[in-house]
C-alpha cells in the first residue's frame, strides 16, 4: 500500500519538477505531519509515506490524510513575478482499504487546480 502523487504544470505544460508537499494524517480532529517531500523531475513522488501507518510498518492504515501541495513557492520559484490566487492547495482524502495503492494527482495553475483519485 502506498500513497503517491504526480503534479503537473498546466501553464507551461511539463511536469511539475521541485514542488514542496507535505502529507498528514488526522487522528483525534488533530493533523499530524507524515511526511515532507519534492516532486522529482518527473513531477512525481512516488511513495510519500512508507511505513507512515498505525503500527505495522506496512504503510498508511484506514483513515482521512491530506496533502499540502504549497503551489505559490513553487510557482514563485518559476517566475518571481507569478501570482497565484491558491498559495497552497489541500487535498483531504479518506483511506478505507489500507492494501490499495492511492494516487493523488495535480494538474496546477496560477488560477486553478484539479485533482482527481487516480490509479
Amino acid at each position: 500500500m502506498s500513497i503517491s502523487t504526480h503534479v503537473l504544470n498546466a501553464t507551461t505544460g511539463r511536469p511539475a519538477a521541485g514542488l514542496e508537499l507535505v502529507l498528514g494524517r488526522q487522528d483525534g480532529g488533530l493533523w499530524h505531519e507524515l511526511a515532507r517531500r519534492r516532486t522529482g523531475a518527473d513531477g512525481r513522488v512516488g511513495d510519500l509515506a512508507p511505513g507512515a501507518d498505525t503500527g505495522a510498518g506496512s504503510g498508511p492504515g484506514p483513515g482521512i490524510y491530506r496533502i499540502i501541495f504549497l503551489a505559490e513557492a513553487y510557482l514563485k520559484a518559476q517566475s518571481p513575478a507569478a501570482e497565484t490566487f491558491y498559495p497552497e492547495i489541500v487535498v483531504i482524502f479518506r483511506i478505507t482499504d489500507p492494501a490499495a495503492h492511492h494516487h493523488v494527482p495535480l494538474l496546477l495553475s496560477p488560477y486553478a487546480y484539479s485533482t482527481y483519485r487516480g490509479s
